[in-house]
């Protein structure tokens, strides 16, 4: 089993930065990517930015340019940092990470951070 304990979320004005963090504890070996989601009301949830243990990233097209995702291998803990907010950013930000288990892929899904955009 894998932990995922996200913070950093809360309430900014537009134009403001955040960043998130999200540490993992438990078994972690095999995790082969990890990336940030996030769920507005009313909406489906919806990824934001993704990274393999390679190191290579991507991003929504909504977020480039403002958001980078990082992780510290050394702290477990990978990270978001989300400049240049706007509105429309608002959302509950999950963690999420993928393990290669014995009969394919386990999906871990942290708490969930609230991040409110003001304008």
């Amino acid at each position: 089993q894998v932990q995922l304990v996200e913070s950093g979320g809360g309430l900014v004005q537009a134009g403001g930065s955040l960043r998130l963090s999200c540490t993992a504890s438990g078994s972690i070996f095999n995790i082969n990517a990890m990336g940030w989601y996030r769920q507005a009301p009313g909406k489906q949830r919806e990824l934001v930015a993704h990274i393999s243990t390679g190191g290579s990233t991507n991003y929504a097209d909504s977020v480039k340019g403002r958001f980078t995702i990082s992780g510290d291998n050394a702290k477990n803990t990978m990270y978001l940092q989300m400049n240049s907010l706007k509105p429309e950013d608002t959302a509950v930000y999950y963690c999420n990470a993928v393990q290669e288990g014995e009969i394919g892929l386990i999906d871990y899904w942290g708490q969930g951070t609230q991040v409110t955009v003001s304008s």
